[in-house]
């Protein structure tokens, strides 16, 4: 009886193709993508400032220190000043928020005009400002503040609120 031998099975090794390795080059492009976008909201967490009304911040627990952004009206009435502190309310007419601010303010803050105070909330609930921007019309006035006035009806279209 002769036995034929067969020679033993080789594996062989696939190059990869051309598909493959460029799926393989996207896939690295955009984790590294992915990677250096998380990276860089991480880097900037703490540099976000968003924009709230006073309804936003009453709404909402804040938690002391956290940087904010606020924005409405200086209610009638509630400016007082003493030396280079300045105390006053921000309003949207759905709520109120009171502010504290060290510094010198500028030329158009008055009551009933348009304001945005940057800052960090106080435990008792109040804004300890860093910055105040005076708005002169509506036309500055941000969007939100702007939609929190037509809503509880004291927003004139092209005359004074």
């Amino acid at each position: 009886m002769t036995s034929e031998t067969t020679p033993p099975k080789r594996r062989t090794v696939r190059a990869a193709t051309r598909k493959t390795r460029r799926l393989y080059i996207v896939l690295a492009g955009m984790t590294m993508l992915g990677l250096a976008a998380g990276l860089s909201l991480f880097a900037m967490r703490d540099s976000l400032v968003f924009f709230y009304t006073p309804s936003d911040i009453v709404g909402k627990e804040m938690k002391p220190g956290q940087r904010v952004r606020l924005g409405g009206l200086v209610a009638q009435g509630s400016v007082e000043k003493d030396g280079t502190t300045v105390r006053f309310v921000v309003t949207d007419y759905a709520a109120e928020l009171p502010v504290t601010y060290t510094g010198i303010l500028p030329d158009l803050f008055s009551e009933g005009q348009g304001v945005v105070a940057e800052g960090s909330m106080l435990p008792d609930g109040t804004m300890k400002a860093t910055s105040v921007l005076a708005k002169h019309d509506e036309n500055y006035m941000p969007k939100e503040v702007a939609e929190k006035l037509k809503e509880s009806g004291r927003w004139q279209e092209g005359g004074e609120q």
